[in-house]
């Protein structure tokens, strides 16, 4: 038996998010059934992380212990094979045995694309906001107070099974580009609804009258309730990376 670690890259419009569940379509579901094809048996997989209904990943990753005797190349091939349109595998790579798609990595990367203009061909893949103006200047006023290690309690959704609400921010932009606007976030961990509820909440701070400063008592507060506290649609939403340590 061996490990291997496979880089994903997927369309989420037509998924109900990563995680396998009793009803709907899911990608993690997805895969492994098309490994089961393969393999004549049960293989599960274990992703880096969640994502949820609609959200897209440009390199999602996931671990899965398989038996048979193929080559990584040789896997890939016939797992693409199976898999519909609208997921791809990227790379498979053999890992140690105890590696961890998910305990072992250090970072991961969202980005969160915003539309200028909705059009036909855009609106599964950029939210679009008709009546947000975009404040460059408040906006990454509001993202330094995010940056560091803070409790992310009042932006995300309650999840009984997590007790550590604690994540590092090591990096959170925001950039205006020709066609759309695009903020990017680096952590070591993300919590339910993190990225979206972030991103809602700096747009509704900076279409207001409130400072910035609010973020903080928003922090103290660690209250989700709080109405300056928004969930951004998941359309814009991308899993861009996960870095794992060397």
């Amino acid at each position: 038996m061996k490990r291997y670690l496979m880089t994903i890259s997927y369309d989420g419009t037509d998924f109900c998010g990563w995680q396998s569940q009793k009803r709907g379509r899911t990608v993690q579901q997805t895969i492994e059934n098309a490994l089961a094809i393969i393999a004549k048996e049960a293989i599960p997989i274990v992703g880096s992380g969640r994502t949820d209904a609609g959200v897209h990943a440009l390199k999602q990753f996931a671990h899965f212990d398989f038996s048979i005797q193929m080559t990584s190349e040789q896997i890939l091939l016939a797992l693409n094979s199976k898999l519909p349109d609208d997921i791809r595998t990227i790379k498979i790579i053999q890992v140690k045995d105890d590696f961890s798609a998910r305990y072992d990595a250090i970072q991961r990367k969202y980005i969160y694309l915003i539309a200028k203009e909705r059009t036909p061909f855009n609106h599964f893949y950029k939210s679009f906001f008709s009546r947000l103006k975009f404040a460059p200047e408040k906006i990454e006023n509001c993202l330094s107070y995010f940056k560091g290690k803070h409790d992310f309690t009042s932006f995300s959704k309650f999840n009984p099974d997590i007790t550590n609400q604690i994540c590092y921010v090591q990096s959170f932009i925001f950039k205006e580009r020709k066609d759309d606007f695009m903020f990017e976030i680096c952590a070591n961990r993300f919590l339910h609804h993190m990225v979206r509820r972030l991103i809602g909440t700096v747009l509704n701070i900076s279409n207001s009258e409130q400072k910035p400063e609010i973020i903080i008592e928003l922090f103290n507060q660690k209250n989700p309730e709080n109405k300056l506290i928004a969930t951004a649609p998941p359309e814009g939403l991308y899993l861009a990376d996960v870095i794992y340590r060397a």
